[in-house]
């Protein structure tokens, strides 16, 4: 068994899962068979920064770079190939959030975690508004809040996604989410596999 997923390493018939938890880090690597070759993890924690429960970009980097050096010493150690090829990569975090992005992809307000929860108002005017539940960590709700205090920021967003759709713009330079993190945005249309079209509208107007 060993021999096959050496190849599968070598060859690059493997998958990466990444997750962003909201205390750690966590990388898992596995063959065509669903076999796990390794699994590596860093610890983090959210900081209160200027009103903010957040973390902070350089932390989110690192962490993410140390959990893949990490894994690529274990799968070393373990089967004796260095990890150069993966055949895919999966990345997922904490769905809710806003992290909100000018034109140079700078980060124009430190980025609130699932422990900031100021949103009340936006979510409640939201929910009556769609005819469906709008949770308060949702990143509209998030950005429907900054624009009823008139945050300035607003004005010079370009792109707002969540973690996970942060990490995905970083390695690949797409801007895109899975549907599942994509539901802690925005409500989803099940049978378009899209953002929902009609809330889009009425949150326009």
């Amino acid at each position: 068994m060993d021999q096959n997923i050496k190849q599968a390493i070598v060859k690059g018939e493997t998958s990466l899962g990444i997750e962003f938890g909201s205390t750690r880090i966590k990388a898992v690597l596995i063959e065509y068979n669903f076999e796990i070759i390794g699994s590596s993890s860093y610890e983090w924690e959210n900081q209160l920064i200027d009103g903010y429960w957040t973390y902070q970009l350089n932390e989110i980097i690192k962490g993410l770079q140390e959990t893949y050096h990490q894994l690529k010493q274990e799968v070393e150690k373990n089967y004796g190939v260095t990890l150069q090829k993966i055949g895919s990569i999966g990345c997922s975090a904490m769905m809710q959030g806003y992290i909100a992005l000018d034109q140079a992809g700078e980060l124009l307000v430190p980025f609130p975690t699932w422990r900031h929860a100021t949103t009340g108002t936006a979510a409640s005017e939201l929910t009556e508004k769609f005819q469906f539940k709008i949770p308060e960590r949702w990143s509209i709700a998030h950005l429907y809040q900054a624009i009823l205090n008139d945050e300035e920021h607003v004005a010079n967003i370009d792109y707002m996604t969540t973690l996970s759709g942060y990490i995905h713009c970083l390695l690949t330079g797409s801007r895109a989410l899975g549907m599942g993190d994509a539901s802690g945005m925005f409500p989803i249309d099940g049978s378009a596999q899209q953002y929902n079209e009609n809330m889009i509208k009425q949150f326009d107007g």
